[in-house]
């Protein structure tokens, strides 16, 4: 059995209570004109709104178009970009107001898988180094005569031979390489892990075994994922609930059960009709949904209902006040499971398609 990262973790908290808690989460980029003197004509609204709650031990995906905010997301979670308002609560404290030690501390917790394993890794920096720098930051982990071994105990945990030590990236393919970022990623025990696309730029047979590595070390380590991709198949694979994002918000928010087989909102069920079936007859009865237009502009989203100008469904009413993630009152799918948050004002009724 492998050996644990790092230093033993912190006590257990009490299966599915909230370790990270997301309330009115939003990151706007100015829009700006000028060369010397430069004035604010607008803003990129990347990231407007968003609220939800990372369990313990779970994995949430979120899944949208590329664009929509999900990367922002991320960057916001482990504190590379400062939101513009909002609040990021881990263990019930609101990391965005944290800064020096304190900051530090959290950010040994909450440790971040990136998409591309051919740039997020230093080519000029060998495994060992590349494994072992979270320890140069945080000595305290692991003393400089330990550091060799407990990188070699990573390196083991994630699939690959510990004698690769002293190897460049170069020197691996893409699937190993991204074990090497999950290693790095484990390096401090951490009790969260954001994962950013952590498949979309490997070859499908390498991608379940990424996954299948990420599912088998959350059970190892209880950890918590936040599980980005666009692909809606790998999403439902891996996590406990989905999140579907449009334009910087939420569309949707449920177990993967609720959202893949009672979809409420019209841009989810769009979504899934373009999943590929490999078998032709589950495909009957089924009809794809194409999507008129393209996805509006962050920089000046429709009023209302972002998604509306693309809705088949959409009425005044979606124009003139913006829906809530909320449970539509009384809604529940005959012989499914209990509703789920979902932002559409006719989530309670049944959604019909395009042609009626």
């Amino acid at each position: 059995m492998p050996a644990t990262p790092s230093q033993p973790p912190e006590p257990a908290r009490e299966p599915g209570e909230p370790v990270l808690e997301v309330r009115d989460l939003a990151k706007l980029y100015p829009l700006t004109q000028g060369v010397v003197f430069k004035r604010q004509v607008g803003a990129v609204k990347a990231v407007d709104g968003v609220s939800f709650e990372l369990r313990r031990g779970e994995t949430l995906g979120v899944v949208g178009e590329s664009g929509c905010g999900k990367s922002t997301l991320a960057r916001l979670l482990v504190n590379l970009e400062r939101p513009t308002a909002g609040e990021i609560r881990y263990r019930g404290e609101d990391i965005t107001r944290l800064s020096g030690r304190a900051l530090k501390a959290v950010r040994r917790n909450i440790q971040m898988v990136f998409q591309d394993p051919y740039t997020s890794l230093n080519p000029r920096m060998t495994v060992g180094d590349i494994i072992g720098e979270p320890y140069e930051i945080h000595p305290e982990v692991a003393p400089k005569g330990d550091r060799r071994r407990k990188v070699q105990e990573l390196l083991d945990v994630v699939g690959l031979n510990p004698e690769y030590i002293n190897r460049y990236p170069h020197q691996f393919s893409g699937g190993q390489r991204q074990r090497i970022g999950i290693a790095r990623g484990l390096a401090l025990n951490p009790e969260i892990i954001i994962c950013d696309e952590p498949v979309s730029a490997l070859d499908v047979s390498v991608q379940a075994q990424v996954v299948n590595l990420l599912a088998r070390l959350q059970e190892e380590f209880a950890l918590s994922y936040l599980f980005i991709a666009h692909d809606l198949s790998v999403v439902r694979h891996i996590s406990d609930r989905v999140a579907v994002m449009y334009l910087g918000r939420f569309a949707e928010l449920g177990t993967d059960t609720e959202i893949y087989d009672h979809p409420t909102h019209p841009y989810t069920q769009a979504l899934l009709s373009a999943v590929p079936v490999p078998d032709p007859e589950p495909r009957e009865g089924r009809e794809r949904i194409l999507l008129a237009g393209d996805v509006p502009s962050p920089a000046n989203p429709p009023s209302g209902c972002r998604f509306r100008t693309r809705c088949w469904r959409a009425e005044d009413r979606c124009a003139a006040e913006v829906p809530r993630l909320v449970v539509p009152p009384g809604l529940r799918a005959p012989g499914g499971p209990a509703a789920h948050p979902s932002a559409c004002h006719f989530a309670g009724e049944r959604l019909r398609s395009p042609s009626g």
